[in-house]
């Protein structure tokens, strides 16, 4: 199938990835638009993962405020280079974030910052909601498995739904600037203070 100019400027404009990445990846799927995303997807998280180990120490701490000072969120992001950690995606990705915290309100970075003690609460709440239900005993650990899932979901910033689309993870989010820009991205930590409230602070190096 012939690749016309038109079919690599829309891919362009809908991945940010170069011409030529584009171009290649029209042709090995032949000309499939979805393929061809899903291809510049699984290769520029692999190009990702192999910069794990870098060190990334550029960045933003995103502030935003809301409701006339009434709640405040602070999130640090990091990345590799001064320039990418300036360029308008990285912040706007910074800022999406900070509203991301202020409108879900995540307790946690990952599902690995969450203390045992929580889940174990957690899972007592659902085992005792599942008996005063009448549930059987053999599909409770089902019943519970699917409340800690969706407490997770709740809880955890990466594994939110993002809030412009319910679609797509947070983490999944992540990704897409991952492979735009080129670089390892961390969220390092952020805090949520809202009037009136105890505040939710989390810290934790999480690497995309």
């Amino acid at each position: 199938m012939e690749i016309t100019t038109g079919m690599i400027k829309e891919l362009r404009d809908a991945t940010g990835v170069g011409i030529l990445e584009c171009r290649a990846a029209l042709r090995e799927a032949d000309g499939d638009f979805e393929r061809a995303s899903d291809i510049l997807r699984e290769k520029g998280l692999a190009k990702a993962a192999k910069r794990a180990n870098r060190e990334a120490s550029e960045g933003v701490i995103e502030v935003y405020t809301h409701g006339e000072g009434r709640m405040a969120v602070m999130v640090e992001v990091n990345c590799e280079t001064d320039f990418v950690g300036r360029s308008p995606e990285f912040l706007e990705l910074a800022h999406e974030l900070a509203l991301q915290i202020a409108a879900a309100n995540p307790l946690y970075l990952k599902e690995e910052d969450i203390p045992q003690a929580a889940l174990d609460r957690e899972k007592d709440i659902a085992i005792a909601r599942a008996k005063d239900e009448g549930k059987p005993e053999k599909v409770i650990p089902m019943i519970v498995e699917g409340y800690l899932k969706k407490y997770k979901e709740q809880t955890v910033l990466l594994n939110q739904p993002y809030i412009r689309e319910g679609s797509m993870t947070v983490q999944d989010l992540i990704n897409e600037q991952v492979i735009k820009l080129g670089e390892k991205v961390v969220v390092r930590r952020f805090v949520r203070w809202e009037l009136g409230a105890e505040s939710g602070v989390a810290e934790e190096n999480q690497e995309a």
